[in-house]
């Protein structure tokens, strides 16, 4: 390799996981069990030096967007988790203003963060910038959010980012993919330090919180471990057909307030017809758990 040559991130190939035809997602975090969608065409595919990026055209979810083997977006369902990441902690903020978003590169957060008017300001950190270039170029329908005029796009480390602006943001909103390769540093205690140290007092935090009938073993610990420093932490999820087991969680952390279950803001006729997934009963609905979710993350 010469110098003026890119380093790119080892790992998987994911052309080896489309087979005979059909894309197969097996993963470490989800083991004995696997998920299928069958493919029309490879639309794009290369190694960044962060990770493995595929795009493909599926027969019945839309395009699809892939990271290191990991479904990302589906054009069929992205919306549930959209819809739900973002305004689950706008609406329960009651004038948010400034708003960052870390990760999310297809630009589906910053879609629905551009719904609310009292913003004022959007950044977004996104450290691998070749996402965001194919998100544009093959998911225009989430990838619209870069449109807004407000917002501002940081291709770099978040947690830098954060470190240079302090109580700075009303909502900081996490679209991680899951705890593994780059992203794994988003699931540990010292990036949700960076987060509260870049709120603004009243401010809410919402992650990406993986899912309850998998990853219990993970999301305990966090919780258990924000607690100390944030003023309360809540746990809220949403359904989709193609994340692992159907389901995502969010872990809803506040600064200096209350509980997020309450939407302290309605959306306008005007957007609520726009909405396909969000409304504020289902708001309050998204952090009843079932009893054994309950007692392991909350121990009650």
């Amino acid at each position: 390799m010469t110098s003026n040559e890119p380093e790119y991130a080892p790992g998987l190939n994911g052309m080896d996981l489309v087979i005979d035809g059909w894309f197969h997602e097996r993963g470490v975090l989800w083991p004995g069990q696997a998920m299928s969608l069958k493919v029309e065409k490879v639309l794009h595919h290369s190694r960044t030096a962060f990770q493995d990026v595929l795009v493909f055209e599926s027969t019945d979810h839309g395009n699809v967007l892939v990271l290191d083997g990991v479904i990302q977006v589906t054009e069929r369902d992205e919306f549930s988790y959209q819809e739900m990441i973002a305004h689950i902690p706008l609406y329960a903020h009651p004038n948010p203003k400034k708003v960052l978003v870390i990760g999310g590169g297809d630009g589906g957060v910053l879609r629905e963060v551009a719904k609310h008017d009292s913003v004022e300001e959007i950044v977004i950190c996104e450290i691998d910038g070749e996402v965001i270039d194919v998100s544009k170029k093959y998911l225009s329908s989430l990838a619209v959010g870069y449109e807004d005029p407000r917002v501002t796009v940081k291709v770099m480390d978040g947690s830098i980012f954060m470190e240079e602006n302090q109580d700075s943001f009303d909502v900081i909103i996490t679209d991680s993919s899951d705890p593994v390769g780059p992203a794994s540093v988003l699931f540990e205690t010292p990036f949700y330090t960076s987060m509260h140290k870049s709120l603004r007092e009243g401010g809410i935090v919402c992650t990406q919180g993986e899912c309850m009938w998998l990853h219990l073993d993970l999301v305990k610990p966090l919780v258990d471990s924000i607690k100390r420093f944030y003023t309360d932490v809540g746990y809220a999820y949403t359904t989709i057909p193609t994340y692992p087991s159907g389901q995502i969680g969010f872990i809803l952390a506040t600064k200096g307030r209350g509980k997020c279950d309450v939407p302290a803001r309605k959306p306008s006729d005007e957007v609520q017809e726009k909405l396909r997934y969000y409304s504020n009963e289902l708001h309050s609905a998204s952090f009843v758990l079932p009893m054994f979710a309950k007692r392991a993350i909350f121990g009650k």
